[in-house]
C-alpha cells in the first residue's frame, strides 16, 4: 500500500516528519490532536519522541497509534 510510513521523525514542537513507502516525504502536526483521547496520553515531549514505525503506520507505547491516511491526508510536502 503507497500510504504505508516507513520512517519517523518527531520534532520539539510536536510534529512528525514522515517519509512514505511511495517516496514522500511529508510533515504532519499533532498539535490538534494532543488535546484528545487517547493522543492526549502522549501530550507531554519525552512522551511524544518514542514515536515509532510498525505496521505501516507511527505507533507509541500504550497502544496508541494514528492511521496512515489520516497522517498523509493531514500532512503537507516537506
Amino acid at each position: 500500500m503507497l500510504l504505508d510510513v516507513v520512517k519517523v521523525k518527531t520534532t520539539p514542537d510536536f510534529q512528525l516528519e514522515l517519509d512514505f513507502k511511495n517516496g514522500e516525504q511529508r510533515r504532519f502536526d499533532m498539535r490538534p490532536l494532543l488535546t484528545m483521547r487517547p493522543w492526549n496520553r502522549i501530550a507531554a515531549e519525552q512522551l511524544f519522541h518514542r514515536a515509532a514505525v510498525a505496521y505501516g503506520t507511527v505507533i507509541w507505547p500504550g497502544e496508541i497509534d494514528i492511521s496512515p491516511e489520516t497522517l498523509y491526508d493531514d500532512s503537507v510536502p516537506l
